[in-house]
């Protein structure tokens, strides 16, 4: 019930943009959500150019718009010292990496991970096996790991007294997969945390995690532009 409350008073309240992000405080530390109406807004992922080049930055993609404007951005999994996707990679329905479904070393082999799956009025997290299984038509994707909250639950592997503690991002969809809410910490915090924040406050069925150190937004809404070195793969919304 919190959630739906939440949700509804992000999507109503103050003037009409085309993503709506606000600070949250929840269990002593703060948040910044940005919740995005799959249905109606332009969401999709951004690696290279058309020429391709790394577009790396919100800077470099707000370079190649015209009378658009990036409304809301984020880094969107993890990626290779080159900046190449990690895992799963779709973009405008061009396969750039294949979906990965081994267990691994890092964070991203933590199974079980998954795949953010974006088509024309959906985005819907999905844990990769599922993925795999059901093959959903998607026009943009990203893999990332590990899963935050799977079917409500969060991930197994995830421990209340965890000591690592990092500025984490990522997202979590709705069951009906019209709403997307895109969270970055504004304090480190601990996977558990991070997992509790969208089950727990959010109230999302599934969640995906992104990454942690690297993480940054772009919520011109706020007045925030995060600035840092090249990043992989980003997701944003074109207004």
């Amino acid at each position: 019930m919190r959630w739906r409350l939440t949700v509804l008073f992000i999507g109503l309240a103050g003037p009409a943009f085309a993503v709506t992000c606000e600070d949250i405080a929840y269990e002593d530390r703060s948040y910044t959500a940005c919740t995005v109406d799959a249905e109606s807004e332009a969401l999709r992922l951004f690696h290279t150019d058309d020429d391709g080049k790394l577009y790396g930055s919100f800077a470099a993609i707000e370079a190649t718009l015209d009378v658009e404007t990036l409304s809301f951005a984020m880094n969107a999994g993890m990626y290779h010292q080159d900046r190449a996707p990690v895992g799963y990679y779709l973009e405008d329905g061009v396969e750039a990496m294949r979906v990965v479904t081994n267990e691994g070393p890092g964070n991203f082999g933590l199974l079980p991970n998954g795949i953010l799956c974006i088509s024309d009025d959906t985005a819907q997290v999905y844990e990769t096996l599922n993925f795999v299984e059901t093959a959903p038509d998607c026009r943009d994707a990203t893999q990332s790991g590990p899963m935050l909250v799977i079917d409500g639950e969060l991930h197994p592997r995830f421990l209340v007294d965890s000591t690592s503690r990092f500025i984490r991002n990522g997202v979590g969809t709705t069951e009906d997969g019209k709403t997307a809410v895109f969270a970055i910490s504004n304090d480190p915090v601990t996977f558990h945390e991070f997992g509790s924040f969208f089950r727990d406050y959010l109230g999302l069925p599934n969640a995906l995690y992104f990454d942690g150190k690297v993480s940054r937004i772009h919520a011109p809404e706020l007045e925030r532009s995060d600035a840092g070195f090249p990043l992989g793969p980003i997701v944003g919304v074109i207004d």
